[in-house]
């Protein structure tokens, strides 16, 4: 049983004459891990790690932009008095809805500029995004930031009293929230990587499993932390992010529900298969669905009955 767990003494790293921020060297671990993961999982599917390489030169600036943006915009407060400490990144202050905006869009549009398949990409990152943030929490443990309320607990986390709010000066020891969402990030890892192994959802839509479990674990680890925060009616904006993940998450997973069988991309154009129910949807070219009615078994000498087509059938674009 652990006693508590020691905060760092310094958040700066002293290698020779060089000098490191464990916050940042936490993020650069990440990252790396990410596209190492990434560049596998790619690999087994057939395609070139390469493609995964490239798309991280834009996907992760993109990623650390929005998500010091996303912090900055909901925290604006803090540098009303200090503006130039509006770009000291390495002191912290990374918002991850924020990082996950930036990093998935730019790295959708590379996707497409590299002409790599978008559904399996997307399947093949989500389960690396966790785990990259799994490993970038430990910045915040090396700050001494960003932990959750006074407790007991034998894992309770070590703060300095310089580090402490000032209504808990007299508490020792705190929540690691930290510790609470790299852990639940490995988790949904672990999650991830079976579902995309049982195919469990459809092409594409394992990303929306991801946004929806990152924000399940956010909702609870925010609503422990005790750092000042803006609020909107009076609850914390990451509280109502984390709501907004969690919904527009499952709304990705449960778009694709309805589409059972395979999915097929031809050009641009999506067909889905049922294989069961032998029925074909397509995109006609003015967005509507066409249905192909299910033909009848051959007859005689391998031809079909004329009679028993169903002639009112349009047929698909493609």
């Amino acid at each position: 049983m652990f006693a508590s767990i020691p905060s760092p003494s310094s958040g700066i790293l002293q290698l020779g004459p060089l000098q490191f921020t464990a916050y940042g060297l936490m993020i650069a671990l990440g990252v790396i891990a990410a596209v190492e993961l990434s560049r596998r999982r790619w690999a087994a599917r057939g395609g070139d790690p390469e493609d995964v390489s490239a798309i991280a030169l834009w996907a992760v600036p993109a990623g650390l932009v929005g998500a010091r943006l996303y912090h900055l915009l909901t925290d604006w407060k803090d540098y009303v008095d200090r503006p130039a400490d509006m770009v000291k990144i390495w002191e912290g202050g990374l918002g991850i809805p924020g990082g996950m905006a930036g990093g998935i869009l730019v790295g959708i549009w590379a996707a497409k500029r590299r002409n790599v398949g978008l559904a399996d990409m997307l399947d093949t990152v989500a389960p690396a995004l966790p785990l990259a943030q799994a490993i970038g929490r430990w910045g915040n443990w090396w700050n001494q930031e960003l932990f959750g309320g006074p407790t007991d607990l034998p894992w309770g986390l070590e703060i300095a009293e310089e580090h402490r709010p000032g209504e808990h000066l007299g508490s020792a020891t705190f929540h690691p929230t930290f510790l609470y969402e790299s852990l639940w990030n490995l988790a949904l890892v672990a999650v991830l990587l079976r579902i995309d192994q049982r195919r469990i959802v459809p092409r594409g839509r394992l990303i929306g499993i991801y946004i929806a479990g990152y924000g399940l674990g956010r909702l609870w680890i925010e609503a422990m932390r005790i750092d000042r925060a803006s609020l909107i009616l009076g609850v914390r904006v990451n509280i109502w992010m984390s709501l907004a993940l969690l919904v527009g998450g499952a709304a990705i997973v449960f778009a694709g529900r309805r589409r059972s069988g395979t999915d097929i991309d031809l050009d641009g154009t999506d067909i889905d298969l049922d294989v069961e129910g032998a029925e074909a949807v397509g995109d006609t070219s003015d967005g509507s669905p066409s249905e192909l009615a299910e033909l009848p078994a051959p007859t005689g000498h391998g031809s079909v009955d004329d009679s028993d087509r169903d002639t009112g059938s349009s047929t698909p674009n493609g």
